[in-house]
């Protein structure tokens, strides 16, 4: 491997580990507002199931009755709209697709970013 090429590999992983340092805090803040929003839905839901009221009343009228449920829920489906379960995931997506490329260079990466180089196959 020449000198040149064992540089741009450097520069390739550099790269690659920031990038992947940079989804990190967008990523862990998505993640925290997806479960603080789902077990508010889960626990609305709760309620509203076990309300005595929400069989004997019209559903709009149930959902009126509990506005912690409705606006969680309404909450929860735009955030899935917005695309959040994308953001949750976007680093193991980038390292998956990284990977799939490397592997016809005899080369891999973890998580994090960093080169792994793979012995050459014999012939």
């Amino acid at each position: 491997m020449s000198l040149e090429q064992a540089e741009d590999l450097k520069s390739f992983e550099r790269r690659l580990t920031e990038y992947i340092a940079f989804l990190g805090p967008a990523t862990r803040r998505s993640r925290i507002i997806l479960i603080v929003v789902s077990v508010c839905t889960a626990t609305g839901a709760w309620t509203w199931l076990f309300d005595p009221m929400t069989s004997q009343v019209a559903f709009i009228h149930s959902l009126w009755n509990h506005p912690f449920f409705t606006i969680s829920c309404i909450t929860l489906i735009v955030l899935f709209l917005g695309g959040i379960h994308k953001r949750v995931v976007a680093p193991s997506i980038i390292t998956a697709r990284v990977r799939t490329v490397l592997q016809d260079y005899n080369m891999s990466c973890d998580d994090t970013g960093k080169l792994i180089l793979k012995p050459r196959p014999t012939t």
